[in-house]
């Protein structure tokens, strides 16, 4: 769980060295750019700035900076950087609990919380359905669980995975590489996705909190985790359409579960067009019941559960600030056009994508505010493992009453000495026995004895069995161990959500108030310790852990997946239990149908169909579109990404020739020829050596000057290309846009069209958007009449207001439409066009696999006679359903 929510705040980190910190603290007013890198030396800085010929050099407050031609900072000496965060980091480190200050009073706070769209209301929310364990699926589908993470992360979902083969699934998972005999002994196939979760955990030890440490920026570890983090992006999109890496078995995914640190999932179910479904041990979507776990809310003016709701919002915009620009260069690298700076933060909600919550209901129910695609499902406990304890610990438990448990799993303590002292002194004071877990900090140098045990490596799911209550960091997984086998748990939170599952387990009773780590005591452990033990506090543990009994967490999560799926729109026409992959288009008639990649393999295989009349299926197609509050805001802001589009075109029409005379530069070599020890013989290689070098250096030259000529040629037909989509589609789109959504203001529904792929689902929006705006002509007379009817008089005199407003928004965006839709239709199919790679990428993988499956599936070898005769019946008569034939089921 920890490495997990270190890439999440790895994220936050970024955004912290590169934005307006005041968002975050109100400590913080100097603007640092995100692009913006850190360099040792002002030597390196005047290197630098060779690459930028526009850039100067700027020197203020006794620091070095090189500034873009846009008055932008592009990099700074880290000695600069001390200077403007030193004074931040030193009250960070005294204060900081590793999670997000936001101060909701503040300026920027109140700026930023209207960025974010309001709240239903609870009554306007469905209601979820009840989950029913043993529902079930028809379908056997590939599916691809990513995960980001510690080895606490990924275990719960090798729980999951192993109870969806059950359901006859087939599960890749798709990790660190450091994990692969961890998920291949668990019977589950693996994909290494990069990334190394021990270095973003250190990563997470050293910097604690939002500020990271001043030689975390020296040694470059921002970058470093960038780069990291787009490793690991790239991996996430192969695990979806990649071979199996030990047995080059072919594997395309029907669906993708994922944690949310893994970042790609959402990008790789839109280029797949496949469900997704997410799942955590944490909240990660907005509510009103409690905060984010990692913001630490200031604010006096701020409803308390409107400022819950905000901090999702916040946290979600400064995680899209610090890794925004590494997700859309590796989204344009898969033939996606970049997600929107407004729409990067909370997408998941926006799309209502279905989310699992990996926590027992009993201990913290589902918010009245969430959604039915929300859920939670119980912890994911996997059966505990055989385990024979070592001699010395069997000997310690058996002579003697029962112990607590210490530990703090992979926290790395400062000071461990001071720690093992602290934890000694509190256990003499209260006088019992206690087992304290070396850990990462190796803690405790002395012998065990009479009293305390010092234990290695051991399974919580058996150890705290034979326990009588806990004490630990609050890591999720930690938590809902001891709270499984009913154990009073004592909490000492070090970051993140540590201090949240604190809080909940001394609401339950289970528990005291967490201890902060930088307050923990002998005297206030061992008062926790005594109300751990306490009759009361054991009777709560206990009953909790009987009510937690009743849940099965892996097998309500599968269900939860199960019901989310599109199931009427992944059916194949001829095995009811392989999912669609592709859409046929039968001959000589407009009748289409969906075959199964075993299917289309069957078909292929025997000449039956050309694989070229095969196109893809999408059977859950993610559309990102950029959302409008009004005409004005949503026309000006189009405007300027325009201009900003086009003012970086025009700055790469001299800086893009510049950098690949650079390149060209760096990495020209010398020719070194050994001497012949024939003089004669000498100079006439010499001869023909010179002339062979002067061609080559010619030749590369022009390839050079070619290659820059290009790409300045390239930056102004992007110019143009910019300025007239802006002006003929953009523009018009975002005001039309936001003249649709005027009404939406004074509390009216706004009609939403199908989604644009192209241009003639373009003029289907224009043509209706016509019909409807011309129909609100009618407005200036139905609005009095209908506030009449509702408000009285009072009403009327409203609808005298809104009467007019909607005639002319409705009216006027019936006209801009028929100009703004299908343009932005034109503009979708050339995009199709021009960036097809991924898509035919995606075929080949079907396809290949779709093959593979009709020379090697026993299914297919039977089932064969059977789909060539339905195929041919379906052929002679498209229209009709198949007498006699029902879809081949398992």
């Amino acid at each position: 769980m920890l490495c997990g929510i270190a890439v999440s705040r790895l994220s936050l980190f970024v955004a912290t060295a590169a934005n307006t910190l005041a968002i975050s603290t109100t400590r913080y007013t100097e603007p640092i750019p995100k692009s913006m890198k850190v360099i040792d030396t002002r030597q390196e800085l005047n290197n630098m700035a060779g690459e930028y010929p526009l850039g100067y050099l700027d020197e203020r407050n006794g620091g070095y900076y090189l500034v873009n031609f846009d008055h932008s900072t592009l990099a700074v000496t880290s000695d600069s950087l001390c200077e403007e965060l030193d004074a931040v980091s030193e009250e960070a480190e005294r204060e900081d609990d590793g999670r997000i200050e936001i101060d909701l009073d503040s300026k920027v706070g109140r700026e930023i919380s209207k960025l974010i769209p309001f709240l239903e209301s609870e009554q306007d929310v469905e209601q979820p359905q009840e989950l029913v364990s043993s529902d079930g699926c028809s379908l056997h589908l590939n599916i691809v669980i990513q995960v980001v993470g510690s080895r606490g992360d990924v275990q719960p979902f090798i729980a999951l995975g192993n109870e969806l083969q059950h359901h006859g699934h087939r599960v890749r998972i798709a990790t660190h590489n450091i994990f692969e005999k961890f998920v291949r002994d668990s019977d589950l196939e693996f994909y290494p996705i990069g990334g190394d979760p021990s270095e973003l955990m250190a990563y997470m030890v050293k910097n604690p909190g939002l500020i990271p440490q001043m030689n975390s920026l020296r040694a470059g570890d921002i970058q470093r985790k960038r780069v990291m983090v787009a490793e690991m992006l790239q991996g996430c999109w192969q695990s979806c359409i990649e071979d199996d890496p030990a047995t080059q078995t072919p594997f395309v995914a029907d669906a993708i579960i994922a944690n949310p640190p893994s970042f790609a999932h959402i990008h790789c179910a839109q280029a797949l067009g496949i469900p997704l479904h997410l799942m955590f041990t944490m909240p990660w979507t907005s509510t009103r019941s409690f905060p984010h776990p990692l913001a630490n809310l200031k604010y006096s003016t701020t409803e308390p559960k409107m400022a819950n709701y905000l901090s999702y919002g916040i946290v979600e915009w400064l995680t899209w600030q610090g890794l925004g620009d590494v997700i859309n260069e590796w989204r344009i690298s898969i033939d996606l056009e970049p997600v929107p700076v407004t729409e990067g933060p909370r997408l998941a909600e926006t799309l209502k994508i279905p989310f699992t919550y990996c926590w027992s209901p009993t201990l913290m129910p589902k918010p009245a505010d969430w959604p039915a695609h929300l859920d939670v499902c119980g912890f994911f406990f996997r059966s505990p493992p055989d385990f024979s304890p070592p001699s010395d610990l069997h000997s310690f438990l058996q002579n003697g009453p029962p112990p607590i448990y210490i530990g703090f799993g992979s926290i790395v303590i400062e000071d461990p000495p001071a720690m093992t002292a602290t934890l000694v002194k509190a256990i003499k004071s209260w006088g019992g026995r206690a087992l304290i877990s070396r850990g990462w900090s190796n803690l405790g140098d002395a012998q065990s004895d009479d009293q305390i045990f010092y234990l290695g490596d051991c399974p919580h799911e058996w150890l705290f069995q034979h326990v009588t209550a806990v004490v630990h960091h609050g890591g999720a997984g930690t938590t809902a161990c001891g709270l499984r086998f009913g154990k009073p748990t004592t909490i000492v939170p070090f970051f993140g959500d540590q201090l949240f599952w604190g809080n909940m387990v001394a609401s339950c009773g289970i528990g005291p108030k967490p201890i902060p780590h930088r307050e923990l005591t002998a005297d206030n452990l061992a008062e926790a310790i005594c109300f751990c033990l306490e009759p009361s506090t054991l009777s709560a543990a206990e009953e909790l852990a009987i009510r937690m009994s009743e849940e099965s967490g892996v097998s309500a999560a599968v269900a939860s997946f199960h019901r989310n799926l599109p199931i009427d729109k992944m059916q194949c026409r001829f095995f009811g239990s392989e999912p669609a992959a592709w859409k046929l288009k039968l001959q000589n008639s407009k009748v289409s149908v969906f075959l199964s990649k075993m299917a289309a393999g069957i078909l292929v295989e025997n000449t039956r169909i050309d694989p070229r009349d095969l196109t893809l299926h999408e059977s859950r197609p993610i559309f990102i579109q950029t959302r409008r509050w009004d005409p004005i805001t949503g026309g000006a802001s189009s405007l300027l990404g325009m201009y900003k589009d086009v003012l970086t075109a025009s700055s790469d029409v001299v800086i893009q020739p510049y950098k690949e005379f650079k390149r060209a530069q760096s990495g020209e070599g010398e020719l070194r020829v050994i001497e012949p020890t024939n003089r004669t013989s000498s100079d006439a290689s010499s001869g023909v050596l010179s002339r062979a070098s002067t061609n080559e250096k010619r030749d590369a030259q022009w390839k050079v000057t070619g290659t820059a000529v290009g790409s300045s040629a390239k930056s102004v037909g992007k110019i143009i290309g910019y300025y007239y989509k802006g002006v003929l589609v953009d523009i018009p789109m975002a005001v039309n846009e936001g003249l649709r959504a005027v009404p939406r203001m004074y509390g009216e529904e706004v009609k939403s069209y199908d989604n644009i792929t192209d241009f003639k689902s373009g003029a289907a929006a224009a043509r209706e958007n016509f019909n409807d705006g011309m129909a609100g002509v009618s407005e200036i007379l139905k609005q009095p009449y209908k506030g009449a009817q509702e408000d009285g008089f009072r009403g009327m005199v409203k609808g005298f207001v809104k009467g007019p407003l909607s005639m002319g928004t409705k009216a006027s965006s019936a006209a801009l439409g028929l100009v703004a839709y299908p343009g932005q239709g034109l503009v979708k199919s050339i995009h199709t066009v021009m960036h097809g790679k991924t898509r035919k990428l995606i075929g080949k993988a079907r396809l290949k696999e779709g093959q593979y499956l009709a020379i090697q599936s026993p299914k297919a070898w039977s089932n064969c006679p059977t789909v060539l005769e339905a195929f041919e019946a379906q052929q002679r008569n498209p229209a009709a359903e198949i007498s006699g034939f029902e879809r081949i089921q398992d």
